[in-house]
């Protein structure tokens, strides 16, 4: 079944043969092993040696560190491994997707605001080419994903946006990147998100098109992957009942999510859009994965449905005993098996990773870190933020703002994340730096009914809300919540007719749903130092807006745009 002379493998005889062989030399917990592509943490050499040892995992995902540590245990892992490792990282936004020294290049929509695809190609090369760096060879990106409902919490920035022209266009810009640096792809997360409001981490979320709606968007752009020659999709906990039932012709039972699907993998995924590479799951301890079946049976039916790798663990031992008693008990069968680990031996051999290993560099020597928020990747990110930075809106004809006008500013940070002190540090400390005396907002007690609008009229000269709510799983809504006292803070904006009152948001582009009353409005998409200078400099006049927004900011309400 498995195509290995054609896209996206192109295997030599020579290859073919080391998969074949390979495969033949391996032991039954060899073989399973491969199926697992686990989060580690320990970063402990012995402790690293004994994982693939034991376990003989067949890639492996660390959560972003120090670049030198990071490289040094990719180093361990590879010089131990019997058959190179897939290892892999979140490259959504760069390099610091791996290294927590490197380039924060920005969110996918700051660069699709840019309306130019050389940035996404940028993205791609900055965020492989310094992945690489400390050993990174698998990227889990690009988000191929269509922002459609603005009330997701988890799609919004990370996407290229809502129109599936552009994000094809910024999606094979990224691809064409990744392959450049050596480092496979994998474009996510099938069938697709974007349309329900909820977040599949937390619950086996709903793709709810037609299957004509979904030929048109989604299936467009995975169509297009593949023919640009992604090596590997990372299928989602998001069930999609239409084409479920299509192929059984019924309406489905239950929802089943895409990982566990037979019709959505193998039906749609292989057989309708001919893709041969390789399929994993999205992160198996999310409760979209678990609420679909007991994990006993999950586990095992997720390869026997499909996939071929299973990415994390909820615990490990378990986890591989499961998948060894689903062989035993015939729900994973030998020829899926068989299936799954030669496919996932036919990536490592088409990105050149026997060669590399033979040759002893899997892993590059700590010169390599150099490229790490290097000269050239610093220029193309102050780039993408001075292209992609926009403004939503300015009815009131405020900008630019000026010392001499709006002197006394009260800022009011929203968001609730460890990145809010940098973020308001770095705001105040550049107004500072331009004459404007900024007073970070304080949360009132009921002192508050003794201030006055006359009071307050005589303070400030300007509220500055600076919407810091990141993209980020496990929240249900991603929404702006306010310190209020019976609507007598100074959080609200009630003051939206008595001084001057802007919003800038670093994250969510739809803040104005809740906060219309407010007439200029900015998206910068991320909270990157990039943005935070480019937003400096724009509404001080120095520069222009050039960004044009990939979603409706306005959320389809009239009321907005006033």
């Amino acid at each position: 079944m498995i195509r290995y002379k054609e896209k996206p493998f192109y295997l030599t005889d020579e290859q073919v043969k080391w998969v074949h062989d390979t495969y033949d030399s391996m032991s039954f917990d060899e073989r399973i092993g491969q199926l697992f592509c686990p989060i580690v943490f320990t970063k402990n050499e012995n402790e690293l040696k004994e994982l693939v040892e034991t376990k003989h995992i067949g890639g492996m995902l660390y959560r972003e560190g120090p670049g030198e540590e990071i490289r040094q245990a990719h180093k361990v892992l590879q010089d131990t491994s019997k058959i190179p490792l897939l290892t892999a990282s979140n490259l959504e936004y760069g390099g610091n997707g791996s290294a927590i020294e490197g380039t924060y290049f920005g969110r996918e929509m700051l660069v699709a605001a840019s309306g130019d695809e050389k940035k996404a190609y940028q993205l791609g090369r900055v965020s492989c080419s310094e992945g690489a760096a400390v050993g990174v060879n698998w990227s889990f990106a690009p988000v191929v994903d269509l922002d459609f409902n603005y009330h997701n919490p988890i799609t919004n920035v990370r996407t290229f946006g809502s129109d599936t022209e552009t994000v094809i266009k910024m999606g094979k810009a990224y691809l064409e990147a990744a392959k450049e640096q050596g480092v496979a792809a994998s474009v996510k997360h099938f069938p697709g998100d974007g349309v329900d409001e909820r977040d599949q981490h937390l619950v086996t979320s709903v793709n709810s098109l037609s299957c004509a709606e979904w030929d048109e968007t989604y299936g467009k752009i995975y169509r297009e992957m593949i023919e640009a020659g992604t090596l590997t999709i990372m299928a989602a906990h998001i069930a999609m009942p239409a084409y479920e039932e299509y192929f059984d012709g019924k309406k489905p039972a239950k929802i089943i999510p895409a990982t566990l699907s037979p019709n959505l993998l193998k039906r749609l995924l292989r057989e309708k859009l001919g893709f041969n590479g390789l399929i994993s799951t999205d992160a198996t301890p999310m409760t979209g994965f678990c609420a679909a079946c007991d994990r006993e049976t999950a586990i095992p039916l997720s390869i026997e449905n499909g996939c071929d790798v299973i990415l994390f663990n909820r615990n490990m031992e378990e986890d591989f005993r499961f998948m060894r008693r689903g062989y035993e008990k015939g729900i994973l069968s030998k020829e899926r098996l068989e299936e799954a680990v030669k496919r996932i031996l036919a990536v490592k051999a088409s990105m050149g990773l026997i060669e590399k290993q033979k040759n002893k560099n899997l892993v590059p020597g700590p010169e390599a870190l150099e490229i790490l928020n290097c000269g050239l990747h610093d220029t193309w990110a102050k780039e993408c933020a001075d292209k992609g930075v926009t403004l939503v809106k300015d009815t009131q004809s405020l900008l630019p703002i000026s010392p001499q006008k709006q002197k006394r500013i009260l800022l009011e940070m929203m968001g609730d994340f460890p990145s809010n002190e940098r973020v308001c540090s770095s705001f105040t400390e550049k107004l500072g730096r331009e004459g404007f005396e900024v007073t970070v907002y304080e949360p009132e007690g009921f002192e508050v009914m003794e201030d006055s609008v006359t009071a307050f009229k005589e303070r400030y000269d300007l509220v500055l809300y600076i919407g810091n709510v990141e993209t980020a799983s496990n929240k249900t809504v991603s929404r702006l919540n306010w310190h209020t006292m019976f609507g007598l803070g100074n959080n609200m904006p009630w003051m939206v007719h008595e001084v001057p009152v802007m919003f800038v948001s670093v994250g969510n582009p739809y803040h104005l749903l809740d906060a219309p009353m407010i007439k200029t409005y900015i998206n910068g998409y991320c909270n990157s130092e990039y943005v935070i200078e480019s937003v400096v400099e724009k509404i001080l006049g120095r520069s222009s807006f050039k960004g044009v927004s990939p979603v409706d900011a306005f959320c389809g309400r009239e009321d907005l745009t006033f």
